[in-house]
């Protein structure tokens, strides 16, 4: 195994003696100064019972130190156990800094870019969420598929293993979770080609391989790994393993020690159109749904199917929060799930029951969800029948995406990053001869809008939901679209990074701005709090991406992504920085090919518009196309679009492009460069 580790900042870290790898310290007053899993531990609430920072100090909260990061992507949320902070950045390039000072200890490269794989897998998806540990093991999964364990002292890999070894066109952004003695991880790639979803839980200290579970059926014909796929089998129809079915389980999981299992939230179906891989209906388990699997077995214990019929991208892999809350009089062992569709569910962890769903968020693709059984009424136009189009609510992007939510147990309220727009849904013109185009990426299956209808502006809000009487107790507008996750604390305080700059404190019983610190970035991953020494800290990672541009927008070579480190009395400053406008580039020797631009333009929005941005203008996931000089030259272009010349900077190969397909996106670049260029006075 490939693999580069900065042993000089490891032999400090361990002459330190900063890394006691454990079980988790405590601050004064008894509270957990760790944060030591994705949502800070077991309950995954995003909450810190620290108070220390509180609403009446928090105005003399600043800067106690920052790192910059040198990667080109930084969606990502660290760890803090036992006065080291860590985070994979990037192609899951994990890095240790002290906690209290952000000096590096130790640095650890698992040479994504090298790996014969990644020139496929490289090609959807961004960097990497998180991570996770256990006993002195951080845990890293790559793109290409890989989950490493890395010695928490010094920053040397311990095991490694290929998890996806029957999922040929998957890939992995989303953090591993701990389980007990197991480290599970899933993948994504059930919006690009076939794909059947599983998750694969290994040994958390020698990386053996302990269980496999599959989230839909495969061939019949093939026999069923258990029982619960032969049920899952009967709610499918047609031909739909050689779709795969979809299901990848990319993003949230949680693990609950109370009854040994963990939850799984499943993805949508592939295509996303029902019409295509399942043609008679049906409700397609386990699609959309929260899974419960036994941890010591691999073995399903319940489900609950969120979007039965799914015919849209609608999926649960937002965050799985767990809680002991009062409801109607009682203690309830709670499941809290906010997924894309609009709707906050609370769910008997025990036994998987229906406890309550209400709306947080603009939607119309349901008419209610029956109180009783928790099944929803699916509005009959929003499963856009006989080609007949329909604005659906929430867009793609749902109404809550994996920007994170918390849950604090002082308030019973839940806090989302909450976006409302429109999609418009309609099938292609002739589903039933509808086929995927390979080495692309997005295949929904659906068909091109009409032009007379175009959604609104998607807005967003910070909504605080009030879990135990369903029913949202506030909400706040907020600016742009997307924004970062949350954290919620003791001290009565919400914390989150916005599109706009800034790094804010709000009231958690109102959602009062109480603070704010610009961060010279947009951020949309989630803050953290620890203490060191007894003194409690407040850390985030700035960085910015979105498939639309946004204002400010935050151009991807200029965005300072960094590590923001907060505590009561900090006064450090991050140096001047100003947005530059770059300009659009252009060769006026070039001509333009209209028929040229035009298969370039196909291929675009395609495989290319996730990330360098739709109508060709970026919104900081990928350098704007139209202000970079490499399209200009034939040479250059080829040896980064197909050959993977900047594979190291997360751009993949795209070696199925002809020299015919790559001329085409030349002409189709310069066209659009020059279509939104500044006029001229």
């Amino acid at each position: 195994m490939k693999g580069r580790v900065s042993t000089a900042v490891a032999i400090l870290a361990l002459a330190s003696g900063l890394v006691a790898c454990g079980a988790d310290s405590a601050a004064p007053g008894g509270t957990t100064a760790n944060w030591s899993s994705f949502g800070g531990d077991d309950k995954e609430q995003h909450y810190s019972a620290l108070d220390q920072i509180s609403a009446d100090n928090v105005g003399k909260l600043g800067l106690a130190w920052s790192y910059d990061i040198d990667t080109y992507d930084s969606y990502t949320q660290p760890l803090a156990i036992d006065g080291v902070l860590y985070f994979a950045v990037g192609l899951s390039v994990v890095h240790a800094l002290d906690a209290k000072t952000g000096k590096l200890l130790w640095q650890y490269d698992p040479d994504v870019a090298s790996q014969p794989e990644s020139k496929w897998r490289m090609r959807a998806g961004w960097g990497t969420r998180g991570i996770a540990y256990k006993d002195g093991l951080i845990y890293t999964a790559t793109r290409e598929g890989r989950l490493i364990a890395v010695d928490a002292k010094t920053g040397k890999p311990r095991w490694s293993v290929q998890t996806l070894d029957e999922a040929e066109n998957g890939y992995i952004t989303g953090p591993p979770w701990v389980a007990g003695d197991k480290v599970v991880v899933g993948f994504g790639g059930a919006d690009y080609s076939p794909t059947r979803g599983y998750v694969t839980a290994y040994d958390a200290k020698t990386g053996k391989k302990a269980w496999r579970w599959f989230v839909v059926p495969g061939d019949p014909a093939k026999g069923f790994e258990n029982k619960a796929m032969e049920a899952a089998a009967k709610t499918w129809t047609g031909e739909w393993w050689k779709f795969g079915g979809g299901g990848t389980v990319w993003h949230a999981m949680a693990y609950d020690a109370k009854y040994d299992r963990i939850y799984l939230g499943t993805g949508n179906g592939w295509p996303w159109n029902q019409k295509i891989r399942s043609p008679g209906g049906g409700d397609n388990l386990y699609l959309a749904s929260i899974v419960a699997i036994d941890v010591k077995t691999g073995e399903y214990a319940w489900h609950y199917q969120v979007n039965p019929e799914n015919s849209h991208d609608f999926n649960d892999a937002m965050d799985i929060e767990l809680a002991d809350i009062e409801i109607g009089g009682k203690m309830r062992s709670v499941l809290m799930h906010a997924p894309k569709n609009g709707f906050f569910y609370a769910l008997d962890r025990e036994t998987g029951k229906f406890i309550s769903a209400g709306e947080f968020a603009k939607q119309n693709w349901a008419k209610r969800i029956d109180p009783v059984t928790g099944r929803p009424e699916i509005n009959p136009e929003a499963q856009y029948p006989n080609g007949k189009p329909f604005m659906m609510y929430p867009f793609p992007n749902g109404a809550h995406g994996v920007q994170a939510m918390a849950f604090s147990p002082k308030t019973n309220l839940s806090y989302i990053p909450v976006m409302e727009g429109g999609r418009v849904f309609v099938d292609p013109a002739n589903v039933k001869d509808w086929t995927y185009k390979p080495g692309m990426m997005v295949n929904t299956g659906l068909g091109a809008p009409p032009s007379d209808m175009v959604a609104p502006p998607a807005v967003s809000k910070l909504v605080a939901f009030d879990v135990p009487n369903n029913k949202i107790a506030w909400s706040v507008p907020q600016p742009g679209v997307f924004n970062g996750g949350i954290m919620a604390t003791g001290g009565g305080l919400l914390f989150q990074g916005t599109n706009d700059g800034n790094f804010n404190a709000y009231s958690a019983t109102d959602g009062r701005k109480l603070w704010s610190f610009p961060a010279q970035n947009g951020i949309l991953s989630a803050p953290i709090s620890y203490t060191v020494g007894g003194k409690q800290y407040v850390s985030v990672i700035t960085g910015f991406r979105s498939s639309f541009p946004n204002v400010p927008n935050w151009d991807y070579r200029q965005q300072q992504r960094r590590v923001l480190t907060f505590a009561i009395g900090g006064t450090k400053a991050l140096p001047k920085f100003e947005l530059v406008d770059e300009p659009i580039q252009d060769d006026p020797a070039f001509t333009v090919d209209a028929a040229k631009a035009k298969v370039g333009g196909a291929i675009y929005n395609s495989s290319c518009i996730i990330c360098h941005g739709a109508g060709m203008m970026a919104g900081g996931a990928a350098p704007d196309l139209r202000k970079s000089a490499v399209p200009l030259d034939a040479e250059t272009f080829k040896a980064v679009v197909h050959d993977g010349a900047l594979m190291a900077r997360g751009m993949g190969a795209f070696e199925q492009l002809s020299d015919a397909d790559l001329e085409g996106l030349r002409h189709y670049i310069r066209q659009r460069a020059r279509e939104t260029a500044p006029k001229a006075n």
